[in-house]
């Protein structure tokens, strides 16, 4: 049996949503040792929660330096390679249905242009 979808809204009971929280924690942090395990990837993931003073942190404190230090021994260039903010992503998201919509523009063009090409080397007037 399938489960219905989740519609994605605050949850406005308190014990509900901890709840929730919970399950979904563990099911993240599950999913995040997957990965590492599958991919043989170094991952590292901190959570901050109004339910807990401390934060989790994923594998653990060793982990996280290892995988910032990691991090921060790249060169900046490379760090920042795959980062975007939200102006430069809609920027991103603009520039490529620009180039769609070129595209469809020349395709639009050449479908109108062939029939009357073929008219005119067919003889047929326009």
């Amino acid at each position: 049996m399938t489960r219905k979808k989740v519609k994605l809204a605050f949850i406005t009971n308190d014990s509900a949503r901890k709840a929730t929280f919970r399950k979904r924690k563990k099911g993240l942090m599950k999913k995040l040792s997957e990965l590492s395990t599958l991919c043989g990837i170094d991952i590292c993931a901190i959570i901050y929660s109004s339910y807990e003073s401390q934060p989790e942190v994923w594998p653990d404190n060793r982990g996280i330096h290892r995988v910032l230090a990691q991090f921060k021994g790249m060169p900046e260039m490379e760090q920042s390679k795959k980062m975007v903010n939200q102006e430069s992503f809609i920027r991103q998201r603009i520039a490529k249905a620009s180039e769609q919509l070129k595209k469809q523009h020349k395709e639009n063009r050449e479908k109108q242009i062939t029939p009357v090409m073929y008219q005119c080397l067919t003889g047929v007037g326009l």
